[in-house]
């Protein structure tokens, strides 16, 4: 059996797309998925299961769908694919304020990432950092305001899930626990 790690965008933000995190257990247990964890309301779910990643967030996609009207974009990650992620966190000075540091996750990696635009949008305390299926962004003086977070997506042309460090540590702590 495999432990997974399920990120979930845009439930439970501004009241739309409503699914309690005990619904979501519930339907996960359906799929055939044990063990299921959660972390907060926004989305995040740790759990094992017999079957392959590929599979999974099309099936847990599909099942919202029917079950809750809405189909959210879910990137499942295995055990391996997150802790490589923070291990190869390349920002460790964003660690001491966790609201400064962010993952972005993808669905694939960027095949023409338009990295000139990121680098004329970025401030002059932001980095950035791309590898593979995740962009790292350090962002000292706050996301908010950030306009290369606000682009991010669009420029790298790929579907992408955020966390901010305290959230990826948080998930950690879940993963280990199996």
């Amino acid at each position: 059996m495999k432990t997974y790690i399920a990120l979930f965008r845009g439930i439970n933000v501004g009241g739309k797309n409503t699914l309690k995190m005990k619904d979501l257990i519930s339907l996960m247990e359906a799929l055939g998925a044990y063990n299921v964890q959660t972390y907060i309301q926004s989305g995040n779910a740790v759990f094992q299961s017999l079957k392959e990643r590929t599979q999974l967030s099309e099936q847990i996609s599909l099942s919202i769908q029917k079950q809750f009207g809405f189909a959210p974009l879910i990137l499942v990650l295995d055990q391996a694919e997150f802790e490589k992620a923070i291990s190869e966190n390349p920002f460790p000075e964003g660690e001491s304020n966790p609201s400064s540091l962010h993952l972005g996750f993808l669905a694939r990696p960027p095949e023409h990432p338009n990295l000139a635009e990121l680098d004329r949008l970025k401030s002059e305390s932001e980095q950035y950092h791309l590898a593979d299926r995740v962009f790292y962004l350090y962002a000292p003086d706050g996301i908010g305001r950030s306009k290369l977070a606000a682009k991010s997506e669009k420029l790298l042309g790929v579907p992408m899930t955020d966390r901010n460090w305290n959230t990826v540590m948080k998930i950690h702590i879940l993963v280990n626990h199996y």
